[in-house]
C-alpha cells in the first residue's frame, strides 16, 4: 500500500460517505477538522445499547449483563445522582476502585446528567489521594472498601460523602444495589448537554512531579470513536480485515474485549466504548492475570485484546503453557510503551490470522493517536504507524516550532479535536502543552519516506513501566524528603517483562548508613508501590554535572544502566 493510495481511499470515503463527512469547525479558537455527523455526546452513545439489547455486554467473573440491562442500570445511577445526590451539570464526582462492571456504567451515569467523572488511580497511597481529591474538588465518590480505607481518614475534613459499591472481598453492596430497585424515570433526558461540555479527568504523570489532571470533553471522545470506525472501514476497502468471527465448529460468535488495563486510564476507559459501539462483549479482569486471561479467552471467544506489550507478550506464553485455545482472536494491539521488535512475529505464530499492531496515542490526545497493523506492521516493527485518519493532524518540529525535513528527528505535534481541553487547575501547563490546536507530545520522533513514524527517544522526563507514566521529577522530590539524602537522579531502567522500571542513584551524607531498603521503605510512605525503584545505587560521591552545572542524568543512567 503506497501513501498515495491511502490518501485517495481517505478522501473517496469522506466525499461519498455522509457517515464520514468532515468539516472545518473553530473550537476554543483554533480551526480543527471535525465530523459532521459523529455522536453529539456520550449519552447518545450508551443509547447504542438498544442496538443490540439482549446480547450479553459487561462480563465479570460470574457476573453477566446484556445491554439492555447496563442500559437500565446505567438510567437508574443516573436518576439517583439526580435525586438522591443532587449531582447537577458540570459537579465533579470521583470513582476510585478496582475494575468492576460498576465502574463503567457510574462513568456513563454520571456523563448522562452532564457530570464530569473523575477517576482517581485506585494504586495510589493515601497522600496521593488526598492530593488527588484537593485538586479535583469532588466531593462524592463511589469507591470499593479497600479504597474507602484509605480515603475514610480525610473524607470528613474535606467534606467528601463516600458510596461503597464492592467489599473488601469484591462482592456487590447491598446498600448501593439497593437504590437501584425500579424503573427509571430517564431524569436524565432533561439534562442538556453540549458536545464541548467536560466528561471525565483522567490523571497522568509528566516530568513536573504530581500527577496533572486531562480533562477530556463529549466531543474528544466521540471523536476518537468516530475515528476508530472511519479507520477501520479504510482498511477494510484496502483488504486489511480480520477473518470472519467463526469457530472451529463453523459457527458465528459474538466476539469480546478483554479489559485488563484499569479503567482509570485512557486505554481501559476506551475499550469500552469500542465494545458499546460494535456490540461485542466486554469482559473485566479485575487485576492482569495472564493464565485467567488465555483461560477467558478460550472460555468467552475473545477476539480482541488491547494492552501493554507485556500483556499481549505474557498472554501468549500463558496459552502455550497451558494448552488454550486463543484462536478466536482477531485483534491484539499494543500501546503505552515500545514493543520489542521480535513481539509481532511471536503474535502470529501462536495464532496465525490474528491482525496484531501497535497504538501510539496519550490521554491528552484523548487516546486517538497513531497506529498500524497486519502486514505492514510485521514488516515495521518498531514503528509507531500512520496518523488515525481523517482528523488527526501531525508534524515533526525543532526546537523552534518550525517543521523538520522527512527523516530528521523531532518533537512530535498532534492535532484533532480528540486532544484534551486543559490539564486541570494548570493553565499555564495547558498553555506549554496546547499552542493553536497542537499538541505537544514531549516525545521524539521522525517519519520517513512513506509516511511512517517512528518515535525515537523521549523529551519528557517520565518512565513508562508496564504502560504507567512515572514522573522522575515525582521519584527526586519524595526521596529528598529523606534527612540523609544529599543529592539524587531518578532514571529508567530496562526491564523484559515491564519495559522499563524506576532507577535511582543517591548520594547520601557521610554520616549515615541508609540502606537500599531504607529508602524504598520510606518512599512507600508517600508513593505508590509502582514508582519504588527497583534499583538504587548509593553513593559516597556527589553526582556528575553537566556544564551548566545540572546533574548530568545522561551521563549517570549510562555508568549504571550500560
Amino acid at each position: 500500500m503506497t501513501p498515495r493510495s491511502l490518501a485517495e481511499v481517505i478522501q473517496r470515503v469522506i466525499d461519498t460517505e455522509e457517515k464520514y463527512a468532515v468539516e472545518d469547525q473553530i473550537i476554543r479558537e483554533a480551526t480543527f477538522k471535525t465530523f459532521t455527523n459523529a455522536p453529539h455526546d456520550l449519552r447518545e452513545v450508551l443509547d447504542l445499547c438498544l442496538t443490540y439489547e439482549d446480547a450479553e455486554f459487561l462480563v465479570y467473573q460470574d457476573e453477566r449483563y446484556t445491554f439492555k440491562e447496563v442500559h437500565n442500570i446505567t438510567s437508574r445511577i443516573a436518576d439517583v445522582l439526580i435525586t438522591t445526590y443532587g449531582i447537577r451539570r458540570g459537579d465533579p464526582v470521583a470513582l476510585v476502585m478496582r475494575n468492576t462492571p460498576e465502574y463503567p456504567m457510574l462513568m456513563m451515569a454520571l456523563a448522562s446528567v452532564g457530570a464530569l467523572t473523575v477517576c482517581l488511580n485506585s494504586w495510589w497511597t493515601e497522600k496521593e489521594l488526598k492530593y488527588g481529591f484537593l485538586d479535583c474538588g469532588a466531593s462524592l465518590a463511589f469507591v470499593d472498601e479497600a479504597r474507602s480505607e484509605k480515603i475514610r481518614s480525610f473524607a470528613s475534613d474535606f467534606g467528601i460523602k463516600l458510596v461503597e459499591v464492592r467489599d473488601a472481598k469484591t462482592n456487590k453492596a447491598q446498600v448501593f444495589w439497593d437504590q437501584l430497585a425500579g424503573k427509571s424515570e430517564n431524569l436524565a433526558a432533561k439534562v442538556t448537554i453540549d458536545k464541548d461540555d467536560d466528561f471525565i479527568v483522567l490523571y497522568t504523570s509528566g516530568s513536573t512531579g504530581y500527577p496533572k489532571g486531562v480533562v477530556l470533553t463529549h466531543r474528544n471522545i466521540a471523536s476518537t470513536i468516530h475515528s476508530w470506525f472511519f479507520g477501520l472501514h479504510v482498511q477494510d476497502i484496502l483488504g486489511v480485515r480480520p477473518a470472519p468471527m467463526i469457530d472451529e465448529t463453523g459457527n458465528l460468535y459474538q466476539g469480546g474485549v478483554l479489559v485488563a488495563t484499569p479503567f482509570f486510564h485512557v486505554s481501559g476507559t476506551l475499550p469500552f466504548f469500542l465494545a458499546l459501539s460494535t456490540g461485542i462483549k466486554l469482559i473485566i479482569l479485575h487485576k492482569w492475570d495472564p493464565v485467567r486471561a488465555a483461560k477467558l479467552v478460550e472460555k468467552e471467544k475473545i477476539s480482541r485484546v488491547v494492552g501493554v506489550p507485556t500483556m499481549a507478550d505474557e498472554l501468549i506464553d500463558a496459552a502455550t503453557e497451558t494448552g488454550a485455545n486463543i484462536q478466536s482472536l482477531r485483534f491484539l494491539d499494543t500501546g503505552g510503551a515500545q514493543r520489542p521488535e521480535q513481539h509481532p512475529a511471536k503474535v502470529v505464530k501462536a495464532v496465525p490470522h490474528i491482525l496484531t499492531g501497535t497504538t501510539y496515542g496519550l490521554t491528552e490526545s484523548g487516546g486517538l493517536g497513531i497506529t498500524m497493523r497486519g502486514a505492514a506492521y510485521l514488516d515495521n516493527p518498531l514503528a509507531a504507524g500512520r496518523p488515525t485518519p481523517p482528523l488527526l493532524e501531525i508534524k515533526v518540529v525543532d526546537e523552534q516550532y518550525e517543521q523538520v525535513p522527512v527523516g530528521q528527528v523531532g518533537e512530535l505535534l498532534l492535532k484533532s479535536p480528540a486532544n484534551m481541553r486543559c490539564y486541570l487547575n494548570r493553565p499555564e501547563d495547558t498553555a506549554q502543552t496546547l499552542r493553536d490546536g497542537w499538541l505537544s507530545t514531549g516525545d521524539l520522533a521522525k517519519i520517513d519516506e512513506e509516511g511512517i513514524i517512528y518515535i525515537v527517544d523521549r523529551k519528557k522526563n517520565i518512565i513508562i513501566r508496564g504502560g504507567e507514566n512515572i514522573s522522575c521529577a515525582e521519584v527526586q522530590t519524595v526521596l529528598h524528603y529523606h534527612p540523609d539524602v544529599v543529592e539524587v537522579c531518578v532514571f529508567p531502567v530496562a526491564d523484559d517483562r515491564l519495559g522499563e522500571t524506576v532507577g535511582a542513584a543517591v548520594f547520601i551524607s557521610d554520616s549515615t548508613k541508609t540502606s537500599e531498603e531504607e529508602l524504598r521503605s520510606f518512599l512507600r510512605q508517600y508513593l505508590a508501590d509502582y514508582k519504588i525503584p527497583t534499583k538504587i545505587w548509593l553513593r559516597d560521591q556527589p553526582l556528575p554535572r553537566g556544564a551548566s552545572e545540572k546533574i548530568d542524568q545522561l551521563t549517570i543512567r549510562a555508568e549504571y544502566t550500560s
